[in-house]
């Protein structure tokens, strides 16, 4: 008998454990928009845009750069001097070492940001905000080959600044060259409303006419300049604005200046009878 039950409890076969397999879904298109929009915003390593081992990329907004790093090395992200630093955001912060510090005085002043991985095979992302842009950049850690630095050159300041170069050129050259102190004649009359445009003076060479205004001229809205005949009808006239002059290849007797519509300033300039009958031969 005793027997029969042990045959009987050893026949007896544990059941195999069937384990559920749970199928990954596919992407939506919305996640799939998602990683080709990110991979198309992604900017590699190049080559050609390294200085010594500092890789300079070039700054746009909504851009991510791409950053390389390695366990037991720290990666500098250069910031441009003088910016501000805000606030520094990773993904990751338990795997990862995230510092900044700063370099220089002054204007110089600059700010570094500092990475470090704690092993390899590892990505996360960081956001950088400054008093002047956002940063976007994808981290990924190797097994060795680190990226020693980056910075980026800022194109539209630079383009700013190139702007800003030539507009103080164009302000400080002569308003006209060759002239003659004693060909100038001074006898026109500025009269009318005083808004800060208001014209400092006009003159002319006997083949010109110039209208000095304030340096205020820069920073508002320059008013077109009319020609008033005798029957009072005002017409434009060609001219140009070279710095705070309006420089107009021609003689008149009645100008206007003119800016605004429902409530208008008008400045006019008159040239002065002394000066007329000196044209005239008197």
């Amino acid at each position: 008998m005793t027997q029969d039950v042990a045959a009987s409890v050893t026949d007896v076969q544990p059941h195999p454990i069937k384990l559920k397999r749970h199928r990954a879904h596919p992407p939506s298109l919305a996640e799939l928009r998602v990683r080709a929009a990110n991979r198309a915003a992604t900017l590699e390593p190049a080559s050609g845009g390294y200085l010594n081992a500092v890789q300079v990329y070039p700054w746009s907004d909504g851009t991510i750069y791409h950053v390389f790093t390695a366990p037991g090395q720290v990666t500098d992200i250069a910031l441009q001097p003088g910016e501000t630093l805000g606030a520094v955001a990773a993904g990751d912060t338990v795997r990862w070492v995230v510092g900044d510090t700063s370099s220089g005085s002054g204007e110089g002043k600059q700010t570094h940001v500092l990475v470090k991985p704690f092993t390899a095979g590892l990505a996360t992302n960081i956001i950088i905000t400054t008093d002047r842009r956002t940063y976007h950049l994808a981290l990924t850690s190797t097994g060795h080959s680190a990226m020693a630095g980056l910075s980026w050159t800022y194109p539209q300041d630079q383009l700013l600044a190139l702007k800003a170069a030539a507009e103080q050129a164009r302000a400080a050259a002569p308003v006209a060259s060759g002239l003659a102190v004693e060909q100038l004649h001074f006898d026109y009359v500025i009269s009318g409303d005083r808004p800060a445009w208001r014209p400092l003076r006009a003159f002319d060479d006997g083949r010109q006419t110039f209208i000095e205004c304030p340096e205020s001229l820069s920073v508002v809205e320059a008013p077109p300049l009319f020609l008033v005949d005798a029957k009072g009808i005002a017409s434009l006239v060609n001219y140009r604005v070279q710095g705070r002059y309006y420089v107009v290849d021609r003689l008149f007797d009645t100008a206007e200046l003119r800016l605004g519509l429902k409530h208008q300033d008008i400045v006019r300039i008159t040239r002065g009878s002394e000066n007329l009958k000196r044209r005239r031969g008197a």
